[in-house]
């Protein structure tokens, strides 16, 4: 079986995160800086297989777009134009921020660490692929 990569795109950075290969834990990958992100991509699929790549969609309460909505669509364009063959699903991740950071109070991360966007993203992206797991198994 292949892997399942989660992206919580942002403006500045992406967080990353992956199933294991039985797709059953996911667990934080990385963050990388956005502008980055598609150079990564190619080199971690040309050595892993991923079956499928989720994507947060940003939307508000109401189901309108954010300010950045159109900036994740265009990525999924730009995926799709680089990876034809891959999969790509958009998944809904409101508040997945704000759970990132209350389980890693939780965990009891100091607030110095917490602090961390890029730690934030990537338990974001853990989080929307553990919540995919387990909806569709």
């Amino acid at each position: 079986m292949a892997r399942i990569l989660s992206l919580d795109y942002g403006g500045k950075r992406t967080g990353i995160a992956v199933t294991d290969p039985l797709q059953i834990i996911a667990t934080g990958l990385c963050t990388v800086e956005t502008p980055k992100l598609m150079p990564f991509l190619k080199e971690y699929i040309n050595k892993e297989a991923v079956e499928l790549v989720i994507i947060g969609m940003p939307v508000n309460w109401n189901e309108t777009p954010t300010h950045a909505t159109s900036m994740v669509e265009h990525f999924i364009k730009a995926f799709k134009k680089q990876f034809p063959s891959l999969g790509i699903k958009e998944v809904d991740e409101r508040f997945t921020s704000k759970m990132a950071s209350r389980a890693m109070i939780e965990m009891g991360m100091k607030k110095k660490q917490r602090q961390n966007k890029a730690m934030v993203d990537e338990i974001a992206a853990t989080m929307m692929l553990q919540e995919y797991l387990q909806k569709e198994k």
